[in-house]
């Protein structure tokens, strides 16, 4: 499975072991370390006004490219799949020495350099670093933290290539700004099941069918205890949150941090939401190619979350890099 994000995935090295202590709280902010404001920073980030930034009313985006003085690899995509209509759009804003930068972000859109540019659209920051209680091995980091992913809602108006300029504002007045090129399909096209569908019934890995041995179906350290329920056994009758996600063997690094943000989420919607966690590789050898749920469901990706309501049909599904205020938006949808 073939991320389409390698600079973000090199990078990206989410949750944080300094400055963290204490129990679950209420606002994921409060786990950010404090450490060279870096939580301070990540909070202004939450908060966006696309007032502060150009408008693309009858403009190019080249042109607005110009005014940004963008540059091609000052950002990196963590979402690949776009299909016409409202997409999620998830990246991080890297700077000239390869950190993270927190700041107000933007998105715009285009068909072109040289065609009409649409936004901005606003990309608040979304927490990533979750309690200690739940981090696992995999989401650790020595260093440069990554606490955050920033988000936007774009729309894409038709089929074929489309440019994406991103703008990060930083509270001491630096600005970077980045261009990406990605494909856009039609819903017709894109076969992986959508909103609105039903999922497929699919057989899930569970600690019984592993024989009791968890680490055959669970790569995160230490595993996870979301492997009780098959997926076809609980569908259409509770909610679900269904998550496929490798932690240790994932190309985009960002599965560790996914994985631990379902069970903080857990905690506080499990009576009412069933959370399952599906390996990716069959014998965790990518070697070996993909478990069948993820054939089933036309992975080629991930990490993926589908939110499944009672009826059966899908709610909301994330790809990509996703913190905590967009897991928790995409369970509530079931609710």
């Amino acid at each position: 499975m073939h991320a389409r994000y390698t600079t973000f995935c090199a990078l990206l090295i989410a949750a944080l072991l300094a400055g963290c202590g204490g129990a679950e709280n209420e606002d994921p902010l409060a786990q950010v370390p404090r450490e060279e404001g870096l939580q301070e920073r990540v909070a202004d980030a939450q908060q966006v006004d696309p007032a502060d930034f150009e408008s693309a009313d009858g403009r190019t985006l080249q042109e607005i490219v110009d005014a940004y003085q963008a540059t091609p690899d000052a950002a990196a995509l963590a979402t690949s799949v776009f299909t016409v209509g409202e997409n999620r759009l998830a990246f991080g804003t890297i700077d000239q020495q390869a950190r993270f930068v927190y700041g107000d972000s933007v998105v715009y859109v285009a068909e072109g350099f040289d065609r009409p540019a649409y936004g901005p659209f606003v990309a608040p920051a979304d927490v990533l670093v979750t309690a200690p209680a739940f981090r696992s091995e995999q989401a650790a980091a020595e260093s440069d933290p990554f606490a955050a992913v920033y988000g936007a809602t774009v729309k894409m108006r038709k089929a074929g290539p489309h440019v994406v300029l991103t703008v990060t504002k930083t509270g001491d007045g630096q600005i970077v700004a980045a261009t990406r090129t990605v494909e856009v399909s039609t819903k017709q096209g894109d076969p992986i099941p959508d909103v609105g569908e039903r999922a497929p019934k699919v057989e899930t890995d569970t600690l019984a069918s592993a024989g009791g041995v968890v680490e055959r179906i669970d790569t995160r350290q230490p595993p996870s205890d979301m492997h009780e329920d098959s997926f076809d056994e609980v569908v259409g009758k509770k909610p679900v949150a269904l998550l496929f996600a490798t932690p240790q063997l994932c190309q985009s690094r960002v599965c560790g941090p996914v994985v631990d943000v379902a069970l903080q989420l857990r905690e506080r919607y499990g009576d009412q939401v069933t959370f399952i966690h599906q390996e990716v590789y069959a014998g965790n050898d990518p070697a070996k190619g993909l478990r069948k749920p993820l054939t089933e469901f036309k992975l080629r990706t991930e990490p993926w979350l589908f939110v499944v309501g009672e009826d059966g049909r899908i709610s909301a599904r994330l790809e990509g890099s996703f913190g905590l205020r967009a897991f928790e938006d995409a369970v509530k949808t079931a609710l």
